[in-house]
């Protein structure tokens, strides 16, 4: 399968920086060996669409609330993202787990109302320094993808060791490996032949000069890319590392 390249831009990105950002990625043509994505704040949603609009790359949103609509005074319903233009969300980053408490209940009942609404989830799993050391690792990102995937999920995995986010450091080939495999496995069992063609994305400090060696793992199906995708430049290299479909 096609590998998934996906950038979030989290908190970054003003009205003024969208062509500079997004105009390159737009200009570049279809990759190659993979499949691109952007995910900007949800302020910028609809100018970042007008710059990729007729392009390769899709629109993508961050976060949305559960519910169709209703007294959530700030959130942003999965419609009101497909309406912006958005085809794709992010849901359950970690940052998102720490910084509002995010569990993995809500998590599932996010993926499910973004499906409701035409949006491609992308639900992020990993676990933190303390937990990995501990040798908790894999249990705890077997727990999150039991409880932050609907039944029926259609959508992409993305696993990020927390401590790698941000931070410079990076989780080891084998690292990846074991815990892709485990995430792989995981899926398998649950839905069966589905399980097996769920794209499983790593994110944690993708850069171009790391970037070919963590998308040639094995299970390793794309890059959820953060601060790396605010330089097209850097973003379209992450891109063509990827190994051919």
């Amino acid at each position: 399968m096609r590998a998934l390249i996906a950038g979030n831009w989290k908190m970054n990105g003003l009205a003024a920086d969208v062509e500079r950002i997004a105009a390159p990625l737009a200009a570049s043509g279809p990759p190659a060996g993979c499949d691109l994505l952007v995910c900007p704040p949800a302020t910028i949603l609809r100018e970042v669409g007008r710059v990729l609009a007729g392009s390769a790359v899709a629109l993508g949103a961050q976060d949305c609330h559960p519910a169709p609509s209703g007294a959530h005074t700030g959130d942003l319903s999965a419609a009101m993202l497909r309406d912006a233009g958005a085809t794709w969300v992010i849901l359950g980053h970690s940052e998102r787990r720490a910084d509002h408490g995010e569990g993995d209940a809500l998590v599932r009942a996010k993926a499910a109302a973004a499906a409701a609404a035409g949006l491609t989830p992308i639900v992020c799993v990993g676990e933190t320094e303390a937990q990995r050391v501990a040798g908790e690792h894999l249990g705890i990102v077997r727990g999150q993808l039991a409880g932050s995937l609907p039944d029926d999920f259609a959508g992409v995995v993305a696993y990020e060791p927390v401590w790698a986010i941000g931070t410079g450091r990076n989780a080891s080939e084998a690292d990846v490996a074991e815990m892709h495999a485990a995430v792989r496995e995981a899926l398998i069992t649950r839905f069966a032949g589905r399980g097996a063609a769920v794209r499983i994305l790593y994110g944690g400090s993708v850069k171009p000069a790391n970037a070919a060696a963590l998308l040639a793992v094995k299970d390793v199906g794309g890059a959820l890319v953060g601060g790396a995708s605010l330089n097209a430049a850097d973003f379209l290299a992450i891109a063509r590392a990827a190994p051919r479909a």
